[in-house]
């Protein structure tokens, strides 16, 4: 019994060391493991915070803030004193636009704006210089433009007479007749109403209604009748008309 005792006894004596060494390493492992995912954890707790509030302050430490100001400071003026020219401009603009009525008209787009009180009450479409030349007799030459500038309506016209002048003759291949000839005067060409402008200048209709908004006259301003009533209605003799 004793000798069955001992070898029972050596044989757990034999069996304890394997099983505390095994405890012992998934001990270890077990502690490793939290370890890490404890270091994980700070890692994400401190590294978050950091790229939030402190990469923010190294870009306003290392950004060139000065000129960056120092620049806006400069853009400031300049649009104060842009403000400051456009103000003055308006205001010079207010002194040489009339407050009655007065008519622009733009021959480059071959339009036309009839102002009162400095607002648009009537606007479309016109016909002005071709910007044809044509070279007669001698010395002879013709630009057919419209006189850009400031004018203003000197006479009043309903149902003009064209004068034909030298120009036309010419055009057409005929002869010049004489100063004062009965060929030179035309009439139902030009409309109902006729606004002169001086220099043989004028604004005036046409039999040519499909021609209006084409830059093809000999230098007078053509409208459309619907048009034209109006301006001729609303215009007096020394109305301004501004072409540009």
């Amino acid at each position: 019994m004793d000798n069955s005792a001992d070898k029972i006894s050596g044989s757990v004596e034999w069996e304890i060391p394997p099983i505390q060494k095994k405890k012992t390493f998934l001990g270890r492992l077990f502690s490793f493991k939290v370890l890490r995912t404890i270091l994980i954890i700070l890692l994400y707790v401190f590294t978050i915070p950091f790229l939030l509030f402190a990469v923010p302050v190294i870009s306003e430490r290392f950004a060139p803030e000065t000129q960056i100001s120092h620049k806006d400071g400069q853009n400031d003026k300049q649009i104060a004193k842009l403000k400051s020219d456009i103000s003055v401009l308006n205001k010079k603009i207010a002194k040489l636009t009339p407050g009655n009525v007065y008519l622009v008209i733009n021959t480059t787009e071959n339009k036309f704006y009839l102002y009162e009180n400095k607002k648009i009450i009537r606007e479309g479409l016109c016909s002005t210089g071709s910007l044809i030349s044509l070279i007669g007799e001698g010395d002879k030459k013709w630009i057919f433009k419209t006189p850009r500038g400031d004018h203003k309506v000197r006479g009043k016209i309903t149902n003009p007479v064209w004068h034909k002048p030298d120009w036309a003759f010419i055009e057409e291949g005929l002869p010049v007749p004489p100063a004062g000839d009965p060929s030179r005067f035309e009439r139902n060409v030009l409309g109902d109403y006729a606004l002169v402008l001086g220099d043989g200048y004028m604004i005036h209709g046409t039999l040519y209604q499909r021609f209006i908004g084409m830059p093809v006259t000999h230098g007078c301003v053509r409208m459309g009748d619907a048009d034209l009533d109006v301006v001729w209605h609303k215009m007096d003799v020394g109305s301004k008309v501004y072409i540009y």
